[in-house]
Formats: structure tokens, sequence, C-alpha cells
């Protein structure tokens, strides 16, 4: 099995990053992790346009990444699953992408494209934030589906 997240994001160091790494090693004795962020030139452009001139950039820079793989949204209106529900998003497939959009969400035909739509929950948080809950989420995810003490 293989996770990957991609997100927009400018690809810079973060106080957040050793904790990243942390959690990806952990999660590396399930599944490999790979971390994508991109963050075109269109996208900085088309923040200083309007949101939904930057919801087209995000939809324009992930579509390569939506393909055959299951494919999970974060979207402020997606449905609020607990680890139990997260887990079974990894049970039993070969790849999943999980995206983390921009500043402004997606686009609703970006969002059909997907397998699944998700909310981390209702508060409102960094991508940087965001991106630290979804991967101690995957690695709870496989304790719990691996019957692992770290969910209890």
């Amino acid at each position: 099995m293989k996770i990957e997240i991609i997100s927009i994001a400018k690809k810079e160091k973060t106080i957040y990053e050793p904790l990243y790494k942390d959690l990806i090693k952990m999660i590396s004795r399930f599944t490999k992790v790979i971390n994508t962020e991109i963050f075109p030139k269109d996208v900085a452009q088309a923040h200083s346009v309007s949101p939904k001139a930057s919801q087209r950039s995000y939809s324009k820079a992930l579509n390569e990444y939506i393909s055959k793989d299951y494919s999970v949204i974060l979207h402020p209106d997606g449905k609020l699953i607990d680890s139990y529900e997260f887990s079974k998003l990894l049970n039993a497939k070969m790849s999943v992408k999980f995206f983390i959009g921009g500043a402004y969400g997606f686009e609703e035909e970006f969002l059909k494209k997907s397998d699944k739509i998700i909310s981390l929950g209702k508060l409102t948080m960094s991508h940087k934030i965001a991106k630290a809950v979804l991967l101690e989420q995957i690695y709870r995810g496989f304790s719990i589906l691996n019957n692992h003490p770290y969910h209890k």
C-alpha cells in the first residue's frame, strides 16, 4: 500500500517538519507515505484575483494527481467521521491519495472527482496543522487495522 498527501502549499521549512517526519516514520511500519506540496505561480496570482479564481487554480494544479487511486479530499463541508471510520478508508486499498486544498477550498467540479470528502472537524485550521492531524489519523487508522495498542 501507498499513501500520498497532496497539498496546495509552499515548500518551506516550518516548525512542523520534525512532527511530519516523526509521524511519517511511525506510519512507515505499515506503509509508504509520499508528501507532495505544490504551489505553482498560477495559484499565487489567483490569490490576488478572487476566491473563485483561487479554487480554479487549485483544481488546475491538482487535476493531474486525481487518478484511479482512491482519492479523499479534506474539505470543511465534508463528512465528519471518527477514527474507526477513518481506518476503513485505508483498509484493503492499494493506494490512497489525500488532498488538502488552499485557503479557499475546492470548487465543486473538483470535489466530484473524489471517492470520499471528509472534514477533520468544524474548527478552521491552517494547512500545516491539518496535515499534522491527517498524518496522526493515518497512523491511528493503521494502528486500529493492525490491533496496535497506540489507539487505546
